[in-house]
């Protein structure tokens, strides 16, 4: 039996019955979990179970490890029992995946499912700065991410290109800085009523929002605001490279940027100003998001004085853990001395580190906090996945097609950093290439799914369902269940789609 259910579950063992029909079944229990599956089902069969010859019972029964399941399926019922919400939420994604259609109707087969999520940080990442992506672009990903139990949505809300969340204490943010996008296409920005909308819709489907304002570097919107708080564009011999090979003009301050290049913008460090603009926005930001987490960037300032750069994620941690948040920076700032205790970091180097990236990585457990995984060329969404496609970026390694998404192990890439120092896996999708809802479609899936099995599942090669020969056949059977979702999934030729 070929189990289609991605990320691989803890354990699942065929049950030896025949497997359960779904014409004339009924769905009791637990009323948000039973409308999900409906809705599942629905999209998938053409028509919702109803009936009463046989049970799908949904349920919550507490004690067990958080956001675990339990799903047992013979021919005459169906049982999934959550520790949790979260718990049930995921089994009922799983039992929606087992669904098949077979010369009896559509069926489960019998099967006992244990599981339970590896790591509690399960992340994927949005860039709605580069190319702006309206309010329902953003709940269909939510969607997507959740049937996958990725439980965090990591917003990058600011960078070059764009300031897209309305701030009250710092209005000239969307009124000057959110008009433009990468290539001069449309800008655009998030209300708070916007912004306070898909945390409560991601919070309903059991994901938390992380929003990163990124700083120091990537502040060249700030400026268009309020030009006394950055620096002059530093316009290196990298950034003029990156001009002649993306086009569009080289920054310049005080005008909209539309291109690719990054590093060459900075907040003014020495400048009591800055801090006074890092608490405004936090605060504000701070008071709209109810998940423990805020993102300060960190990466990439190349136009910043290395010990400018120290000073000031040292400052910012702080002022964020100040406000009882925890603070995410990317892996450069773990060079700082100074972090506020608790950072965390997230490490976007390569499967196999390079230019001391792990070093700084390691830091941040020095430092008494965990890391999020986000290797750029296994789990970075908007790489490449075929040479010729029109959408994507090669710089991390090139191509970065499924079977490499997929074979890479969390423990192995930093040495020194085991299973304890790691909080999670984040997959990220940059949009300096992506402007619709196809196109994130287009990159992200089949490899999403990849960087859910890292996230959720035990470690590779610990189980006959944790190969790549494995997932490539579960799947190239998600095909039906993708397409009545709507997802317009990149048909990866190392999947046998069914």
């Amino acid at each position: 039996m070929t189990v289609a259910v991605v990320p691989a579950p803890s354990t699942i063992r065929d049950v030896g019955t025949a497997p359960f029909r779904l014409a004339g079944a009924g769905i009791v229990g637990d009323a948000d979990a039973a409308s999900a599956l409906r809705t599942l089902l629905s999209a998938l069969t053409g028509s919702s179970p109803g009936g009463d010859e046989r049970t799908i019972d949904l349920q919550i029964e507490h004690g067990g490890a958080p956001e675990s399941y339990t799903l047992v399926a013979d021919e005459t019922s169906v049982v999934v029992t959550g520790a949790d919400a979260a718990g049930l939420f995921y089994g009922v994604h799983t039992l929606a995946q087992l669904a098949r259609e077979s010369t009896d109707g559509w069926v489960i087969d019998a099967v006992e499912v244990e599981d339970a999520p590896r790591f509690r940080y399960r992340g994927v990442m949005l860039d709605v700065a580069r190319h702006f992506h309206p309010v329902a672009t953003v709940e269909a990903f939510i969607d997507r991410a959740a049937m996958l139990k990725f439980n965090h949505l990591h917003l990058h809300l600011t960078d070059d290109q764009g300031w897209r969340v309305h701030l009250d204490a710092r209005p000239e943010l969307t009124r000057q800085g959110s008009g433009t996008s990468v290539g001069g296409d449309p800008g655009g920005f998030y209300t708070k009523d916007d912004y306070r909308h898909l945390v409560a819709y991601a919070a309903a489907r059991h994901v938390t929002v992380v929003p990163e304002i990124d700083m120091p570097g990537h502040t060249h919107a700030v400026g268009l605001a309020y030009p006394e708080l950055v620096e002059a564009p530093v316009l290196s011999e990298h950034i003029l490279e990156t001009v002649a090979e993306f086009g569009g003009d080289a920054p310049a301050a005080g005008v909209a940027y539309d291109g690719m290049a990054v590093g060459f913008s900075s907040l003014r460090i020495g400048d009591e100003r800055a801090y006074d603009f890092v608490a405004d926005v936090f605060g504000e930001l701070a008071s709209m998001t109810p998940g423990p987490y805020l993102h300060v960037g960190g990466d990439e300032a190349l136009g910043t004085d290395p010990a400018d750069f120290a000073a000031f994620v040292a400052r910012a941690t702080e002022i964020i853990a100040d406000l009882g948040k925890t603070p995410i920076a990317w892996h450069e700032a773990g060079a700082a001395p100074d972090l506020a205790p608790g950072t965390v970091g997230q490490y976007w180097g390569f499967v196999t580190p390079t230019d001391g990236m792990d070093d700084a990585a390691r830091a941040f457990v020095r430092n008494g906090a965990p890391l999020i995984l986000s290797p750029a060329d296994a789990v970075y969404l908007d790489m490449k996945q075929t040479a010729d496609s029109p959408l994507g970026l090669t710089w991390a390694r090139g191509i970065t097609d499924a079977r490499r998404a997929y074979t890479w192990e969390p423990t192995a890439v930093i040495d020194g950093i085991g299973e304890d120092d790691i909080l999670g896996v984040e997959a990220p999708l940059w949009t300096e290439t992506v402007r619709s809802l196809a196109d994130i479609d287009e990159l992200a899936f089949p490899r999403i799914a990849a960087a859910a099995e890292a996230a959720w599942s035990p470690p590779v090669g610990t189980s006959a369902l944790r190969t790549w020969e494995s997932f490539r056949e579960r799947v190239g059977r998600q095909a039906p269940l993708w397409r009545a979702q709507g997802i317009g999934f990149h048909r990866s030729e190392d999947i046998p789609w069914r």
